[in-house]
């Protein structure tokens, strides 16, 4: 008898650590960046710069995963898509979220296709862009489709 209840111990206490392990949070690791406002000469006006903190650095050029909501961005080149932590109502194009509530999505392959609003799971190699204005903050590069 002694040697099930240790047994069953040991199981529950195993069984827990196993399910105490929180999901990895893209969203709230770009949570973390600092913004500042600095002058742009060439548009003449501020723009925010992002300041990565070092937890978000050491995932750069790693292969993560990030869910979330598709919102309909139509650059020229159309390569890319843009996820966004938020529905297109409060997105950061349209709504209240900042610059670290969205994403840039470059797929290795065709370039699947979404609704407004579609929630998608993507994986890809983060890149982080601090200088270039005609790219968001937050890149996944060679990116598929995990879940639609």
């Amino acid at each position: 008898m002694k040697k099930n209840t240790i047994i069953i111990s040991i199981l529950f206490l195993v069984s827990g650590a196993v399910f105490a392990q929180s999901k990895f949070d893209a969203w709230n690791e770009f949570a973390k960046t600092k913004f500042e406002p600095k002058y742009y000469e060439k548009l003449g006006e501020y723009l925010f710069y992002p300041s990565f903190p070092e937890s978000l650095k050491a995932l750069e050029g790693k292969e993560i995963t990030v869910e979330g909501f598709y919102v309909p961005f139509a650059p020229e080149e159309g390569s890319y898509i843009i996820l966004s932590k938020y529905p297109m109502s409060q997105c950061f194009f349209c709504g209240g979220g900042g610059p670290e509530s969205i994403a840039e999505v470059t797929f290795k392959g065709a370039l699947p296709k979404f609704q407004v609003d579609d929630l998608i799971t993507v994986k890809g190699k983060l890149k982080l862009n601090a200088s270039d204005i005609e790219h968001v903050n937050f890149i996944l590069e060679d990116a598929v489709l995990v879940k639609k």
